[in-house]
């Protein structure tokens, strides 16, 4: 006999969440749960995690062993915030957004054994992959809210299936979250009929923790984030170059992976900065923000970003920021850009890297305040402001305590 849910019992869907092959995929979606289940009675997490299927599209013998061992496969696992996991392995043969959302539909439905998700409020991630599933799946007078934060957005639009099916989630959902003012402007411009549904709430940030002595020296360079063009990361490393054959003791750690990887490394050799530059492969939050605190500069170079957290995260950990003006930090540091570093424009060169790196060197540390700036981020992005942000929608006839209004 299914459990009755309580009014504060939320479902959270999501395509990504960190697992034993991909270990830090979604860590994200993790820091959103863990600022939320504490408010809630019960959190259980769906995790449609997509295995690609390499058949042929009409054979049917990899679908019926799928569903058939399908029970055997299900196990509630403990998460963060004493919330329990489900992860549901999700067969994957689509080659559009689309398809794949349906896809993970019907495969959560099979989890499920077609009974509807128990949860009252649910919560997905991503408009496709888990707001489609979260709709097709939850009872019938459940409340469905999905989060927006892909940096890959235009791309979904650009698909007229996906389009189409977006513009479906947009209408059926309770309400729909973007984690920057650019993504909401990204969609309002794409389905200007729905901009009154959609809100900004961003990706929730922990500021438990931060360095015990202050930045004296802006010597140890930090990049944290993919190897891949959009990142700059090509143009950052030939910055550096330049800045350390003018200061032989700079530093530089590179903390990621991706295509451009064994580039990097061969272009490093090549500049002659190999002894002063360290590759490091991904690591998990907790080592990431270690590492922040160990450092002197995080320096983003990125040509587009929705959001960027690891650039929160550094302040958070009490670190200088050199930052591009790349869609999502002009916007998350707004009124405190000179107080947290350097921002720079977005070009095709290493120049104006090196000129914001020496301008920044010339105004620290008097002319920054990172004190105060990490206060103004904890109020925007902080675990607490980004769970009261979404109660407010989740359980809007209870308070903060879950005691009904009057």
């Amino acid at each position: 006999m299914m459990k009755k849910a309580d009014d504060r019992d939320v479902a959270v869907l999501t395509p990504w969440y960190p697992s034993p092959n991909h270990k830090y995929s979604g860590a994200f979606v993790q820091a959103m749960v863990e600022a939320t289940a504490p408010g809630c009675r019960e959190v259980t997490l769906y995790h449609t995690d997509g295995w690609r299927l390499r058949a042929a599209e009409d054979d049917s013998a990899a679908e019926d062993a799928h569903r058939r061992l399908m029970p055997e496969a299900l196990h509630r696992a403990p998460t963060v915030a004493g919330a329990t996991q489900l992860r549901v392995p999700i067969l994957m043969r689509g080659r559009t957004f689309a398809s794949q959302a349906v896809e993970h539909a019907r495969g959560l439905g099979w989890a499920l054994n077609g009974e509807p998700i128990p949860a009252p409020v649910v919560h997905a991630h991503v408009g496709l992959r888990g707001g489609w599933p979260a709709l097709e799946n939850a009872r019938p007078d459940a409340r469905v809210f999905v989060t927006e934060h892909a940096s890959y957005l235009h791309e979904v639009l650009a698909q007229e299936d996906s389009r189409e099916l977006y513009e479906r989630v947009l209408d059926r959902c309770t309400g729909f979250f973007a984690v920057t003012d650019a993504l909401r402007e990204q969609l309002v411009e794409a389905f200007p009929a729905f901009a009154h549904k959609i809100e900004v709430i961003s990706n929730p940030i922990s500021f438990e923790r931060t360095r015990a002595r202050p930045v004296t020296e802006l010597r140890r360079w930090l990049y944290v984030g993919s190897f891949i063009e959009r990142k700059g990361v090509g143009w950052l490393l030939e910055a550096f170059a330049k800045c350390h054959a003018e200061d032989p003791e700079l530093t530089l750690t590179m903390v990621g992976e991706g295509k451009l990887g064994a580039e990097l490394a061969q272009r490093a050799a090549e500049l002659q900065v190999e002894d002063a530059v360290t590759f490091m492969a991904p690591v998990p939050p907790d080592e990431s923000t270690r590492l922040m605190r160990e450092h002197d500069l995080l320096v983003h170079a990125a040509r587009w970003e929705t959001f960027g957290v690891s650039i929160i995260e550094a302040v958070a950990a009490g670190m200088p920021l050199l930052v591009t003006r790349c869609g999502g930090p002009e916007r998350t540091l707004a009124g405190i850009e000179s107080a947290v570093g350097e921002m720079i424009e977005v070009r095709e060169d290493a120049e104006s890297i090196i000129e914001g790196y020496r301008r920044l060197r010339e105004r620290f540390p008097y002319d920054l305040d990172l004190t105060e700036a990490r206060r103004v981020l904890e109020a925007r992005f902080g675990y607490r402001a980004v769970a009261e942000a979404h109660y407010r929608y989740w359980f809007p006839e209870t308070d903060a305590n879950g005691e009904r209004d009057k």
